[in-house]
């Protein structure tokens, strides 16, 4: 076998971003595109000579020809062995589980999250540092650097491996070891959940409909809901990857995932119902005619943990995201433990995570996850409301009444405001950020402005700073305002807003947060111009 050195140049716009490096199916096909960017990951790292590697994705269109080319460049650059999951299946959570258990030199997550997928959809590459979580940006900045200056890359000449079968291959002089791609992650979730009390509860007679949105968590969930776990057959729907995701949008929301929604708000509807998304990080949680915002189901998680043989100790802390809504931060005060608010960014919990100060972790994009691994987790997430249920045997809409009996409820939404002008976006950003002085006292709407400002967090940690994380406006009507732009899309720019509207426990605690946050939305897009600027007089979409 022929190790081949080849000529090439830097290709623009490879900078990673929030998950990594995004950009449409098409993309990533062009001869060089992904070749230049693996082999500068390769170079960043310091090589891989020696070195052990994980290297799995979420299924979807060129996931298994990437992989190919992966493992040709990796055997080029000297590595020893590469784990890879069976198909070349591996979900983000289950990578990082890998990386963590398996002590590899890190991870490639093939993975656009929950973005479309095919030819014409989403394609994406991230790298993650031998802890198991998304590479800080230290880490791709130090990609993005040689990315720009790259002249060469290595690859094997050689045929591909069959990845079908669980088995220890060579290439070259790499061994290539096939895993299950359940199996380990399976083992950690034994290790953190009452098992013998969740299938009691399916044994019960309790019902449940998981929607994988035929994206890479159906052979998970059959695996430990169904043949584990003794959940009904069929019990798992869409189970099957597929690298379109059967035509659908993998992203578990209320609009993406309507199906399952009106299922739950029907006579029909199951107990308990739970979908995750593209690469199996995010969740969406629903009881019987209840729909469990992600903001809310931090905050339950955390109130509940000690239900959990995993979390029985206690928690040492809760972070969340900046946009995230601060009913878990009610939670923690209540617990007398620390609560961190970070940037939108998974990778900003990792040094939270390592260094023991937070147990829990939550993004208001549908993302929770803990410190078993070093990314959100979709699974994980479903199989700790299944113990909280199988414990506490009230229904989730009991639960998460109880929970603002307690607390008060933050009524919250997101305003999705999708692939608009990216000009006009980040001019929008930038005039809202030039006007934060003279915002506070403003009238907006029927509310007062108390407070603006533009986020920024400097790590407890590492003392590492992250500047401009998106523009926060505080109302004196307990409520607050949230603007930012996504880093996860691949077509103009997407404008987010966050709105958040705290009702103490004696109020008024069942309404339609649509309804409650109708004020909020036209102070919002007053203060910000969104339909001058944007040209676009309502949301794309609100979960």
């Amino acid at each position: 076998m022929n190790v081949r050195t080849v000529p090439t140049t830097p290709i623009e716009g490879q900078r990673p971003g929030t998950s990594g490096l995004r950009k449409k199916t098409a993309v990533f096909m062009e001869p060089g595109y992904l070749e230049n960017f693996v082999q500068s990951v390769f170079d960043a790292v310091g090589g891989l000579d020696g070195k052990s590697l994980t290297v799995g994705g979420d299924g979807r269109y060129f996931n298994k020809r990437a992989i190919q080319t992966i493992l040709a460049m990796a055997a080029a650059n000297g590595a020893a062995r590469v784990l890879v999951g069976r198909d070349g299946l591996l979900s983000t959570p289950a990578a990082s589980a890998v990386i963590r258990a398996r002590r590899t030199e890190g991870g490639l997550i093939l993975s656009a999250s929950h973005n479309p997928a095919g030819k014409t959809g989403d394609f994406g590459i991230k790298y993650n540092i031998p802890a198991g979580g998304p590479a800080p940006e230290s880490v791709t900045e130090a990609i993005y650097r040689r990315s720009m200056e790259i002249d060469e890359y290595r690859i094997l000449d050689c045929e591909d491996v069959d990845l079908s079968t669980v088995a220890t291959l060579r290439m070259g002089g790499m061994a290539v070891e096939i895993l299950d791609p359940v199996a380990i992650h399976a083992g950690l979730m034994r290790t953190l959940f009452d098992f013998d009390a969740i299938r009691a509860l399916f044994a019960s007679g309790f019902s449940m409909r998981f929607d994988a949105m035929h994206a890479v968590t159906g052979p998970y969930a059959r695996a430990i809901l169904e043949d584990e776990l003794g959940a009904s057959p069929g019990t798992v729907v869409n189970g099957e990857p597929l690298p379109d995701f059967g035509g659908g949008h993998p992203d578990p929301n209320p609009v993406h995932a309507r199906g399952l929604v009106d299922l739950m708000m029907s006579p029909e509807a199951p107990d308990f119902a739970a979908a995750s998304d593209g690469d199996g990080d995010r969740n969406m949680i629903l009881g019987r005619g209840t729909y469990v915002a992600p903001s809310d189901s931090l905050a339950v998680l955390a109130a509940n943990a000690v239900l959990a043989p995993g979390y029985a100790g206690g928690l040492a802390g809760i972070a969340r995201s900046m946009p995230t809504s601060r009913a878990a931060d009610r939670v923690a005060r209540k617990l007398g433990i620390d609560a961190f608010e970070t940037p939108t960014g998974w990778k900003f919990f990792g040094t939270l995570l390592d260094a023991g100060l937070a147990t829990l972790c939550g993004e208001e994009s549908a993302g929770t996850g803990s410190n078993h691994v070093r990314e959100k987790d979709g699974l994980w997430a479903v199989l700790f409301w299944l113990n909280i249920l199988a414990r506490r045997r009230d229904g989730v809409k009991e639960i998460l009444a109880a929970h603002w009996a307690e607390y008060g409820r933050d009524y919250y939404t997101r305003h999705d405001y999708e692939s608009v002008d990216k000009d006009a976006a980040e001019a929008l950003m930038a005039d809202l950020r030039r006007r934060i002085p003279e915002l506070p006292g403003r009238p907006a709407g029927a509310l007062t402005i108390a407070a603006a400002d533009d986020f920024s967090y400097r790590d407890p940690v590492d003392g590492s700073t992250a500047d401009a994380q998106g523009v926060r406006m505080v109302f004196e009507e307990n409520a607050r305002a949230v603007f930012r732009l996504s880093g996860t899309g691949t077509d103009g720019a997407t404008l987010r807003v966050y709105l958040e509207r705290y009702e103490e426990g004696s109020g008024e605690l069942a309404l339609d947060p649509q309804e409650v946050l109708a004020g909020v939305a036209a102070a919002a897009t007053e203060i910000a111009g969104i339909h001058a600027r944007l040209g676009r007089d309502r949301p794309d979409v609100r979960t």
